[in-house]
């Protein structure tokens, strides 16, 4: 099988098109013959050996894909050779086949087709985690997404929508805040670059206060960087800081601006807790096939890569230069 490979800790450039044997499913797991694999931040910093797990090389990223059973081993009861499946994997789904621990692993409807499935888990499952489990978000709140353009951002925009809060979205470019809108963002408003001066931090802060009309109930960063401190002064009394991902770089926050919001910082680590809890994930499961099937939510892929691109998928997405979903396709 062809796989793309991270033969050494470095940029999504040092990726290398290799031959793999084919993977052989052992007891508890399978193998997928993967059909589209998702692009996520996540295997930008795996590649770099930034990321919280560290996989031995030689490994191909991608930790999400979508494809069909090609075979089961002992003790695999819930899914079947020929069936149409999600993989939530961690790394591994840059290649033609993939093993899988079968337990990580959900079977997809029929009219899902592949690209939306490899894209869905991971930036809905985070989102909806996200925003229900650690926001407490509560209709007719008010919610800021920070990146609200990209992946996990579009996600948590449809969500919050679907969950009844008022979104303003906060993005880079004009382009990218026309595509929050079209996700259904209620508003949006367009930060500059970082590093800011504290004049800058202000100016935005007094920004997003306006937009959200006195001040957000909810803050969810996938960002980061010097975006988070304006962010923090446009928060309402007992509002929650949802920590979802750092692309800018990891924040230092003024705890004092907690103290005089009475707000909450809250991490969100979606990962861990498909783990930890995955009698919560299972049903989050349940509730984002249920809201797909009504049309509320769905995967907005920007562009699909073929497998050889995967690197320059990747590149895009650290570059931040993507909207919605990168997505890579098998042929």
């Amino acid at each position: 099988m062809k796989a793309l490979m991270s033969t050494k800790a470095g940029p999504p450039e040092t990726l290398e098109l290799v031959d793999a044997p084919d993977p052989v499913a052992g007891e508890g797991e399978i193998v997928i013959a993967v059909k589209a694999a998702g692009v996520n931040f996540p295997d930008a910093l795996i590649i770099e050996d930034k990321y919280q797990f560290k996989p031995e090389r030689p490994f191909a990223p991608g930790g999400e894909v979508a494809g069909v059973v090609e075979s089961v081993g002992a003790g695999v009861t819930h899914v079947k050779i020929g069936q149409r499946v999600i993989g939530s994997l961690g790394w591994g789904g840059f290649a033609e086949k993939v093993k899988a621990q079968a337990a990580r692993v959900i079977p997809i409807p029929d009219a899902m087709p592949f690209d939306e499935a490899s894209a869905f888990i991971l930036t809905y499952g985070t989102s909806y985690y996200a925003l229900k489990d650690r926001g407490q978000l509560k209709a007719g709140e008010t919610v800021l997404i920070l990146g609200a353009a990209g992946g996990v951002g579009v996600a948590a925009i449809e969500l919050a929508k679907a969950m009844g809060a008022k979104v303003i979205g906060a993005v880079s470019s004009e382009a990218k805040a026309a595509f929050a809108k079209e996700a259904g963002a209620d508003a949006t408003v367009i930060y500059p670059p970082g590093a800011f001066a504290k004049e800058q931090s202000r100016a935005l802060a007094e920004s997003l206060k306006q937009a959200t009309g006195g001040g957000a109930d909810v803050v969810y960063d996938a960002v980061g960087g010097d975006y988070c401190e304006p962010a923090l002064r446009a928060m309402n009394w007992n509002s929650r800081y949802l920590v979802v991902g750092f692309p800018a770089g990891i924040p230092t926050p003024p705890l004092n601006l907690t103290l005089l919001k009475s707000s909450s910082i809250v991490g969100v680590f979606w990962g861990a807790s498909t783990a930890r809890e995955p009698e919560l994930h299972q049903q989050n499961v349940r509730d984002l096939f249920a809201l797909y099937a009504e049309g509320k939510i769905k995967p907005r892929i920007s562009k699909r890569y073929k497998l050889a691109e995967g690197g320059a998928a990747i590149r895009a997405l650290m570059d931040r230069n993507a909207t919605g979903k990168l997505v890579v396709v098998m042929e």
